[in-house]
């Protein structure tokens, strides 16, 4: 039976996840740098966000981020934008849910970018068509039929 040389399994590479707890410093985006909001996870270290500037890029998640930080639908990210490919962006950064409160009071990010929200651009809650899905059918309506 061959002698296990390795330094462990599955579990050494996930690795602790201590880091969570402390604070960070918070990143301001720069020059060739974009704020964004996911709007849906397209799997293989993809995802697609619509940035701050209007325009939906495709999104590639960093290998330094891809197994670490779980990027879900309604996140805001830090994009790096790409010089050749307008349509394209690079994950930077994910913002927790207080980092990005903290850029919408900053004035980073527009006062209409919903933070809580699953899915970016949702149906408004105070919608008032919410009754209207149903249909009331009478004794008559139902001997015809």
């Amino acid at each position: 039976m061959p002698k296990n040389k390795g330094k462990g399994g599955k579990n050494r590479k996930r690795g602790k996840n201590e880091a969570d707890d402390e604070k960070r410093e918070m990143i301001f985006k720069e020059d060739g740098q974009e704020y964004a909001q996911v709007i849906r996870m397209l799997g293989n270290g993809r995802c697609e966000a619509m940035c701050i500037d209007g325009t939906k890029r495709l999104c590639h998640i960093r290998g330094k981020m891809h197994k670490k930080v779980w990027i879900a639908a309604g996140d805001i990210i830090l994009v790096g934008l790409r010089d050749y490919q307008d349509d394209k962006a690079d994950v930077i950064m994910k913002y927790m849910p207080d980092e990005a409160r903290l850029l919408k009071a900053y004035g980073e990010l527009p006062e209409t970018t919903r933070l809580n929200e699953g899915v970016a651009g949702g149906i408004d809650e105070d919608d008032d068509g919410a009754g209207d899905d149903y249909i009331e059918f009478e004794d008559e309506d139902i001997d015809k039929i």
